[in-house]
């Protein structure tokens, strides 16, 4: 899951599995595809040990790798804060929304996900952020230093 929500854009993609090179690929795509004439992207991502940098150089080689990492930002969310991450809150949206059926195989959950996304992004559906810079500094206070 990949999203935008300044743009009210998401864009997911269905993989049998979530190894390294699968990331690397969707970093691709979102570079060199989605984003290409961006002089940098802006990820920010919870801990999963695939995304990374490292990822890439396992993928490709290393000047194609250097390429991508140097067009990224990337920001972790804490460990224990994936309610931070828009895409999670999108992955929720998604299961409530479109993963209430049964499908019969990966085409046909592949299929099913690009209608809900496709409708999503034609109404630029966003997400009503309520935590404010005010409520960060006092549920993530530890992670601030102190003076």
């Amino acid at each position: 899951m990949m999203t935008a929500p300044l743009e009210g854009q998401r864009y997911v993609r269905v993989r049998q599995q979530r190894k390294r090179v699968d990331f690397a690929d969707i970093i691709r795509e979102l570079c060199d595809d989605i984003y290409p004439d961006a002089d940098k992207v802006v990820l920010v991502m919870d801990n999963l040990n695939t995304h990374n940098v490292a990822s890439l150089y396992e993928a490709f080689e290393p000047c194609e790798a250097w390429r991508l990492a140097e067009k990224l930002e990337i920001h972790h969310t804490p460990k224990h804060g994936s309610w931070l991450n828009m895409a999670e809150i999108e992955l929720s949206i998604l299961s409530r929304q479109c993963m209430n059926d049964y499908f019969e195989s990966i085409n046909e959950l592949t299929t099913g996900i690009a209608a809900w996304e496709s409708s999503r992004n034609e109404k630029k559906s966003g997400i009503h952020w309520r935590f404010t810079t005010d409520d960060a500094r006092i549920k993530l206070r530890k992670l601030y230093p102190t003076i």
